[in-house]
């Protein structure tokens, strides 16, 4: 076996290596999305018919991006198998696409991270003036520990309880991290996983010259 095969021999299994664990990110990201998505605790508190949805937009871009990414993996090992500078091309392609989406989703966690909360506040305070026995409201004081707002504190709380909006503060902040954590994480990733790519494009590409 001579040194070109040698050398295409050790490109493939780069690629391939570099494409699974690619496609493990995918599946990481998918998993962090669908479970902030139908997280229970998550779900009960933007249940009701005039809930906000901003916070679900940046769960959907990750969602996307994680199943893309899985996909473009999936395409990016068979590229590597066979050789192919088509699939090749296609897959650093669709990495600027999936680049530009998690940049999106991290940024989106961040910069609307303050809107995000006041929303949920606005709409407990709603909801809670409109009827502090309801169904959505005993959601909020079970799954926060809270009680009331802070214009309307609950006239007996526990002592070891807070008011709501402090409560969904909280909550949403850790939600919203997350979002952009991963988010901007796995995107930086992506920025080494494109040049090491296009590397072993090119080494692909010179091989065949070579050969």
């Amino acid at each position: 076996m001579s040194k070109v095969e040698g050398g295409m021999k050790c490109v493939k299994y780069l690629l391939f290596v570099f494409n699974f664990i690619f496609w493990l990110m995918g599946s990481f990201v998918l998993a962090v999305g669908l479970w902030l998505r139908f997280d229970p605790e998550t779900v009960s508190l933007l249940n009701g018919d005039k809930a906000p949805d901003t916070f679900f937009i940046g769960v959907y871009i990750l969602i996307g991006a994680g199943s893309l990414v899985m996909l473009v993996g999936f395409f990016g090992c068979c590229g590597a198998v066979r050789e192919s500078q088509c699939l090749l091309g296609s897959f650093f392609a669709c990495l600027l696409i999936i680049f530009g989406a998690e940049v999106a989703a991290g940024v989106f966690g961040f910069l609307n991270k303050d809107k995000i909360i006041k929303d949920v506040q606005n709409f407990y305070a709603t909801s809670y003036n409109g009827n502090n026995n309801g169904t959505l409201i005993i959601s909020y004081q079970k799954v926060l520990n809270c009680c009331g707002t802070i214009e309307s504190p609950c006239p007996d709380p526990a002592t070891d309880s807070k008011d709501c909006e402090t409560g969904i503060k909280e909550f949403f902040n850790s939600k919203l991290y997350i979002i952009g954590y991963v988010g901007i994480g796995i995107a930086g990733v992506m920025v080494i996983g494109m040049i090491f790519s296009m590397v072993l494009c090119c080494a692909v590409r010179n091989s065949r010259e070579v050969i």
